[in-house]
């Protein structure tokens, strides 16, 4: 008899769910919207509303499910405990119970950016490796890590929250988390824009930049590209910034590769080479020749790592 797995990932705006094969096979992909009113108390019932519709649908019976995989955004514990997802209103429980209750089906759990770096091994940028490091440049900066094949969450699955590794004392300004000096303040597609804004004040050089109405990482990005001198130096403070706090990280875990992702790493190889060069300037020397690849998986790497955690 065929077999399925789910993987879910639960977005502020939209959860993602697909549909696989034991073998990695997507047979199909859809999104519902995050329903975040009260507290987020409705959003495990529109999954398991979601999930049945799609089987349904799909004419599989639920006992061809081998389980659901869930990427939560939050820390969440070995036991499937969320601590707090802020930005979905929910404060402490257990999610791996509530929607296995919910849908009679076994259910395993994990930080988002820890699943989507498992993902990311399992049929994406960091595919062949075993000890990978994943790092995501968006509206925030997430990460996660992955041992010998295995995910490493921590006591309260905060592990990989290389955002809020402090990386300037001096800050005045401050970060989401309300520390000041985090990496997600530099690094993040707010970051790399703040430190643009922060340059134009403070510049003799010309440039495309200074008179855009709505700058964006892209924008800077697309500059760079264009030799544009002012956004080359936000660029290289983007990198220094960046490859010194993964060389300190690189130290500790020692990872093969480091898998960047998110929507800023659409800049690609120029990123990528920016982030490398100053990583290998601060690296000890036995983790410098450490690989950097681009994610493969954009969007998707969560719902491959959600199913990938079934295994």
């Amino acid at each position: 008899m065929k077999s399925y797995l789910i993987g879910v990932d639960i977005g502020g705006t939209t959860v993602k769910l697909g549909l696989f094969t034991p073998k990695a096979d997507l047979v199909e992909k859809w999104e519902i919207t995050t329903r975040k009113h009260e507290g987020g108390k409705y959003i495990l019932a529109d999954i398991v509303k979601s999930i049945e519709d799609k089987l349904e649908e799909k004419n599989i019976d639920k006992s061809m499910v081998e389980g659901i995989g869930l990427g939560v955004p939050g820390p969440i514990n070995n036991d499937g405990i969320v601590k707090n997802c802020v930005n979905l209103g929910w404060k402490v429980f257990n999610i791996e119970k509530n929607l296995s209750e919910l849908i009679k089906l076994p259910v395993k759990a994990g930080n988002d950016a820890n699943v989507a770096a498992l993902g990311e091994m399992w049929k994406g940028g960091g595919e062949g490796y075993k000890n990978i490091i994943m790092i995501t440049l968006g509206t925030g900066v997430g990460g996660g890590i992955i041992i010998d094949g295995m995910l490493l969450p921590g006591v309260n699955g905060s592990a990989g929250e290389i955002g809020h590794i402090n990386v300037c004392k001096e800050e005045t300004e401050s970060c989401g988390c309300g520390k000041k000096g985090c990496l997600e303040q530099y690094a993040s597609a707010t970051g790399i824009v703040n430190i643009a804004k922060k340059l134009i004040l403070d510049t003799t050089l010309e440039s495309i930049l200074i008179d855009k109405e709505k700058l964006s990482a892209k924008d800077i990005f697309d500059a760079a590209k264009l030799e544009d001198g002012l956004a080359l130096k936000v660029i290289n403070k983007f990198g220094e910034i960046l490859g010194r706090a993964l060389a300190n990280i690189a130290c500790i875990l020692d990872p093969e590769v480091f898998v960047i992702g998110g929507g800023v790493s659409k800049a690609g190889e120029l990123l990528l080479e920016t982030v490398k060069q100053n990583y290998e300037i601060y690296a000890f020397h036995s983790v410098r020749k450490v690989e950097f690849k681009l994610a493969k998986l954009d969007n998707d790497a969560g719902i491959y790592g959600a199913a990938k955690l079934l295994f």
